[in-house]
């Protein structure tokens, strides 16, 4: 056979991650602190797009369809197209969302019958040498979990960012991993020594002792880089409530170490930071927290309503278009003039299929948890975005997305939509039931018991499984000291002493 040149012609699909496509994904992500943000910087950016007078919140109006929509080619993602033709402006874009009452969610919740360098301050001074910088005592620009998806985006994709996002959610801005690992991976419905390969990999991120789920992994992370993690400093770490107590006669024997050694790890100890997220600006933590979504009774089922005050309505100026649009001569600014009304229209979209799609997420989980809602915590089911997102047809992590940062209110209260996803425990009926269900029932028999019959763990084991919780001794300890309540002898101790 003769070699020679030719041409094929092959076709392939792939999706594109275009500007607008990464900016909608953004959107559902946001809060609705950063959604007002980021509304008011596009306001000062486009000169066609402005906000209805006198209104401080509402509905986001329908785009003006008689001009040509921003380029929607390769969008394919189900965060935009999973309820209809996103780039084209369906009917569904004209729903009034700041006002209107859905339909309640009938029944019981059936669904699914599986379980489904920032180093210190900046240095900086004054080149003039009179005084301090007072400039570079100022926390960073960025946020501890921009820093860190900023970190994870160059060096991961896929799957593996995907649980790298899930890990910087639960990242406390201590710098602390602030979420059990086994029900992080149950949540999501991966594999434990996968989550455990994704936290290696994050605790590789600066700043150096991010996602330790204790003091002494954080001190560890911090003497490993270092190079300083030597058998004897392994001890030291290990052995940090004898540190804090002051014997340092018992860590020179378990150190196999001298005086001075002992001193020189103890200065080398101090200069590692316990805390290391708050380096960076937490004022993500201080935020007012507003509802996104109110759940009421209406019958049978339940009314959900997005919150209107966190909804501004966007309008397009099309007067300012027809006047500096109408005709004229300079191509470059015609060009920009209609960018800019693209950008308009399609945020306008953007906006409206978020709500859409946030709605659509909070359905299901008020379906999915109506016993919560109606008798309370005790009947909180195990629930995984998993399930959720398989029941209205969307991929998980758009899920994870929309239930970020987002808060639900009803008659029991204010709940992070995070709250209602939960592993499970065996019960008698053999549905399983949410862990918060059984925290709430270990909590109620210990707040009722009498001073001269203080509940031990076994006894709740007991009386647990009278309620139907079928589960293990360990995991009665392991609750309980996650709600910061003592054993039976430090509980019986504390009320003989009136406390």
């Amino acid at each position: 056979m003769a070699l020679a040149p030719r041409l094929d012609l092959r076709q392939t699909q792939s999706l594109v991650m275009t500007p607008q496509l990464q900016q909608a994904i953004k959107l559902l992500a946001l809060s609705s602190l950063e959604i007002e943000s980021f509304i008011a910087e596009e306001l000062e950016r486009n000169p066609l797009l402005e906000m209805a007078a006198g209104d401080s919140g509402g509905e986001v109006d329908a785009p003006d369809n008689s001009e040509p929509p921003p380029s929607t080619e390769n969008l394919g993602s189900d965060q935009l197209m999973n309820d209809g033709d996103f780039g084209t402006g369906g009917e569904a874009l004209d729903t009034d969302f700041s006002s209107e009452t859905f339909e309640p969610v009938e029944g019981g919740g059936a669904g699914a019958d599986g379980m489904l360098g920032m180093n210190g301050v900046s240095s900086s001074g004054s080149d003039f040498g009179e005084g301090p910088d007072f400039d570079s005592f100022a926390a960073p620009d960025i946020s501890l979990r921009e820093h860190l998806m900023h970190q994870a985006g160059e060096i991961a994709s896929g799957r593996q960012l995907l649980l790298l996002e899930q890990l910087v959610e639960h990242i406390e801005p201590s710098g602390w991993l602030g979420a059990d690992l086994m029900g992080i991976a149950y949540r999501l419905g991966v594999p434990l020594a996968e989550m455990e390969e994704a936290l290696a990999l994050l605790q590789t991120f600066d700043p150096t002792g991010v996602g330790a789920r204790d003091l002494a992994e954080c001190i560890a992370l911090q003497a490993k880089e270092a190079d300083r993690y030597d058998p004897c400093m392994a001890r030291l770490i290990d052995n940090l409530d004898l540190v804090a107590r002051g014997s340092f006669d018992q860590l020179k024997r378990l150190c196999r170490v001298d005086d001075e050694d002992l001193r020189d790890m103890l200065v080398e100890l101090r200069s590692y930071d316990p805390k290391p997220g708050l380096r960076f600006d937490s004022d993500d933590a201080a935020m007012a927290v507003t509802p996104d979504l109110f759940v009421t009774a209406q019958g049978k089922g339940w009314a959900i309503e997005l919150n209107s005050a966190n909804l501004p309505r966007l309008l397009v100026n099309r007067t300012y278009y027809a006047e500096m649009g109408g005709g004229g001569s300079n191509k470059a600014a015609n060009n920009w003039l209609n960018e800019a009304l693209a950008d308009a229209n399609w945020l306008i979209k953007a906006m409206d299929q978020r709500q859409r799609t946030i709605m659509k997420v909070a359905q299901e989980i008020v379906k999915q948890q109506e016993g919560f809602f109606r008798e309370g915590v005790s009947r909180l089911k195990p629930l995984t975005l998993r399930q959720v997102a398989e029941a209205i047809d969307m991929h998980e992590s758009t899920v994870s997305r929309v239930t970020s940062n987002k808060y639900l209110h009803c008659s029991r209260g204010l709940f992070d939509l995070k709250y209602f996803f939960s592993s499970g425990v065996a019960s008698a009926d053999g549905d399983g039931a949410s862990a918060e269900a059984v925290k709430a029932a270990i909590k109620t028999l210990i707040d009722a018991e009498a001073p001269d019959d203080i509940l031990s763990d076994d006894t709740l084991v007991d009386l647990l499984k009278e309620k139907g919780f079928d589960i293990a001794r360990r995991t009665v300890a392991k609750y309980r000291e996650a709600m910061g309540i003592g054993s039976s002898v430090q509980r019986r101790r504390a009320k003989k002493m009136g406390r």
